[in-house]
C-alpha cells in the first residue's frame, strides 16, 4: 500500500500535484494558485471537461506550463455539506485509481484551506486502501499494468498525522484480510491460515490453536464432520486482544466462518464459478483483520476473535446427506445438504467461544448463503440479531465506514423450518427464506442472555468490479465495521 507523509508546503518536484475544488465557477486556495501559475490553464481545462466539482471527479493537465509538477490534477470535493469522512476517502481513492499505474511514483495533494486534519487523514486513508492490489502470481504483467505509485504526501494539514496513524493501523488489518481472501486454496488451507496469523503475536495478541484431535475430544462433531472429507486437517484459532489492562472486563467475541475452500462436499456445487469458493473464508478473514487493526492501534477494549477453519471436500470419507452429527453442546443435526456447511462450522465455534470466554456479546461473520445475495445484492450484508440495541450499534458502525448492513427478520415461525424428524434439527430449511433459516440454526447455539448478531457477508467480501476504496477482488469488508463497532461502544 501507499506510504503516506505530511508536508507543510508543496515541494518543487516533478511529481503530480493535486488540488481540490467544489462546485462553482471560481477556484480558490491551492487550486487558484495553481491556476494562476499556469496562466488560467486549469480554469480552461475544467470548463472544457465540464467539471462541476462532484466528489472524486478529475481534470488532468499533463506537464503544465508554469509549474514543476509532471501532472496537475483538479479533483472535485462535492458540496461542502456532504464533505464527510466517507467523501474524503472516495476522493483519495479516486486519486490513487487515476495514478496507480501511471508510471508516477509520488504524488502531492495540497489540501491547505480546504480540508482540516481529520478529513485530510481520511483522504489519505482512502488513497491507501485503494492502492492495495494482489499480484504475487502474475509473472507476465506489462510495465504499464504494474502499480508504480508508491508515496503520497498530504500538504497543508500536518495535524492530519495523528488521526491518520490510527487509520493506517486499520488499513493494515484490511490489507491482511484482503490477502487472506485472495490467496488460492492450494496456498491457504486451515494449517497455513494459522501459520499466516502467527505474526499477530508481535502486535500483542494472544493466540490459541486447537487441532482436530483436541476438537474431537471437545465433541465438535459438526465442524469435524465438514472437515472429514479433506486431507487438510481442521483448525480452530482464537485471538485475544485485551487493551484494557484489566482482567475483569468481559470480552466482545467475533466468530468467523473459515471454509478455506468449499466444493459443496457430496452435495457438489456446479463447476462453473466454483473457483470463487476460495473466499468462503471471508468471515474468518475479516475477523482476523479486525483483530490486527484493534491491536495495531492499541484499542482500549477486550476483544476475542475465533475462527473455525476447514476445507469441504467430497472424498470417500466425506459426510453424506442423511448423516447425523453431534455438536459440542450435545445437540444433534441431520445433515440434509453438505453444501450448507458453514453453519456446522460456526455452531461449534460459537459454543466453544462462549464456553471458553464467557462473553455477553457474540457477533459472527460468514459467507453463509447465496440467498442473501438474491435478497440484498452486493450493496448490503444481511444482519440477523436478537437485540435491538446491538443491531443499531452495528448498523451505525457500518454506515460510518461505508460497510452497510440491512437487518433481516428472525423468529419462532422461521425456527420451526429447521426441525428434523430424526434429530434435534436439520442443517437446511426450505428454499424460501434460506438466509433466515440459516440464522435460526445458529441461534440455537446461544447461551441464555447472550446478545448475538449474525452478519451474512456472502455478497460483500468479493467484488467483480473496482469500488471507491478497493480494486476488483477482495474488498476487506468487515474489518472497518468491526473496528468502528468496538471504538464507538467499548472504548472509553
Amino acid at each position: 500500500m501507499l506510504a503516506v507523509s505530511f508536508l507543510p508546503a508543496v515541494a518543487d518536484a516533478a511529481h503530480p500535484l493535486v488540488v481540490l475544488a467544489g462546485p462553482g465557477d471560481t477556484l480558490a486556495g491551492p487550486a487558484a494558485a495553481a491556476d494562476a501559475a499556469t496562466g488560467g490553464a486549469l480554469t480552461r481545462a475544467a470548463k472544457a471537461a465540464r467539471f462541476e466539482g462532484d466528489a472524486g471527479t478529475i481534470v488532468e493537465i499533463l506537464a503544465p506550463a508554469g509549474l514543476a509538477c509532471s501532472r496537475l490534477l483538479l479533483v472535485g470535493t462535492g458540496k461542502p455539506e456532504k464533505l464527510d469522512a466517507l467523501a474524503a476517502e472516495r476522493i483519495g481513492g479516486a486519486i490513487t485509481a487515476r495514478l496507480l499505474t501511471s508510471g508516477e511514483t509520488d504524488v502531492q495533494v495540497d489540501v491547505g484551506g480546504v480540508l482540516g486534519g481529520e478529513l485530510a487523514a481520511h483522504l489519505a486513508h482512502g488513497a491507501q486502501l485503494r492502492s492495495w492490489q494482489f499480484n504475487p502470481y502474475r509473472t507476465r504483467l506489462k510495465d504499464k499494468q504494474k502499480p508504480s505509485l508508491a508515496r503520497l504526501a498530504i500538504v497543508g494539514a500536518e495535524d492530519a498525522a495523528a488521526p491518520f496513524a490510527r487509520l493506517a493501523a486499520i488499513a493494515g488489518g484490511v490489507a491482511r484480510t484482503r490477502t487472506l481472501v485472495s490467496e488460492p486454496p492450494n496456498i491457504l488451507y486451515p494449517e497455513s491460515f494459522v501459520a499466516k496469523a502467527l505474526d499477530l503475536a508481535g502486535l500483542g495478541i494472544e493466540l490459541i490453536v486447537l487441532d482436530d484431535a483436541e476438537m474431537k475430544q471437545l465433541g465438535m462433531g459438526a465442524l469435524l464432520g465438514v472437515a472429514q472429507g479433506s486431507v487438510r486437517p481442521a483448525r480452530m484459532l482464537a485471538m485475544r486482544w485485551n487493551g484494557t489492562g484489566r482482567d475483569d472486563v468481559k470480552p466482545v467475541v467475533f466468530v468467523g466462518k473459515g471454509v478455506t475452500f468449499d466444493t459443496g462436499g457430496i452435495s457438489l456445487k456446479p463447476a462453473a464459478g466454483m473457483e470463487d469458493m476460495k473466499w468462503d473464508m471471508g468471515g474468518a478473514g475479516a475477523v482476523t483483520g479486525a483483530m490486527h487493526a484493534l491491536a495495531a492501534r492499541k484499542a482500549n477494549a477486550h476483544v476475542i476473535g475465533v475462527v473455525g477453519l476447514v476445507e469441504n471436500m467430497p472424498d470417500g470419507n466425506a459426510q453424506r446427506p442423511g448423516d447425523v452429527v453431534t455438536t459440542m453442546n450435545g445437540q444433534t443435526v441431520e445433515v440434509i445438504n453438505t453444501d450448507a456447511e458453514g453453519r456446522l462450522v460456526l455452531c461449534d465455534a460459537m459454543w466453544w467461544a462462549q464456553e471458553t470466554f464467557d462473553p455477553e456479546i457474540v457477533v459472527d461473520l460468514a459467507t453463509l448463503t447465496g440467498a442473501i445475495i438474491i435478497s440484498l445484492g452486493h450493496e448490503h450484508a444481511g444482519m440477523f440479531c436478537n437485540d435491538d440495541g446491538l443491531a443499531e450499534q452495528l448498523r451505525a458502525a457500518g454506515a460510518a465506514v461505508g460497510e452497510k448492513l440491512w437487518r433481516m427478520p428472525i423468529g419462532d415461525a422461521y425456527d420451526k423450518l429447521i426441525d428434523s424428524d430424526v434429530a434435534d434439527m436439520k442443517n437446511v430449511g426450505p428454499r424460501e427464506g434460506g438466509s433466515i433459516s440459516a440464522a435460526q440454526f445458529l441461534a440455537r447455539f446461544l447461551k441464555p442472555g447472550v446478545k448475538w448478531a449474525h452478519l451474512d457477508v456472502a455478497g460483500t467480501v468479493w467484488s467483480n468490479k473496482p469500488g471507491a476504496v478497493h480494486d476488483k477482488g477482495a474488498t476487506g469488508y468487515g474489518v472497518r465495521l468491526l473496528d468502528r463497532f468496538v471504538a464507538d461502544n467499548f472504548e472509553g
